[in-house]
């Protein structure tokens, strides 16, 4: 059974800094491009970052400079570092796994951002 289970989310002050992990099993996730998405209450869900099998980052305007992407093939689990978070980076954060034949989602994990 394949399942992509994400961690880390929680309340965080603005500028604090918080680190989510999504862990696969049931499928490599090296061999996926995987992408961090979030979506908050009454808003579209948005693409916030991309690493692909060959390493290749990518991320959204809105985040550039403050998120980092990565990837622990020995652990089998992408990370997302959130450093300088604002309240405008509320919302349930969801990894995905994009593969030559499979798309799999996880779960999510709410990250709030308040004082």
């Amino acid at each position: 059974q394949v399942q992509l289970v994400e961690s880390g989310g929680g309340l965080v002050h603005p500028g604090g800094s918080r680190r989510l992990s999504c862990v696969g099993s049931g499928v490599s996730l090296k061999i996926n491009r995987m992408r961090w998405y979030r979506q908050a209450p009454g808003n579209e869900r948005e693409l916030v970052a991309t690493i692909t099998p060959s390493g290749s980052i990518d991320y959204a305007d809105s985040v550039k400079g403050r998120f980092a992407i990565s990837r622990d093939n020995a652990k089998n689990t992408v990370y997302l570092q959130m450093n300088s978070l604002k309240p405008e980076d509320t919302a349930v954060y969801s990894c995905n796994a994009d593969g030559p034949c499979n798309l799999y989602w996880g779960q999510g994990t709410q990250v709030t951002v308040s004082s």
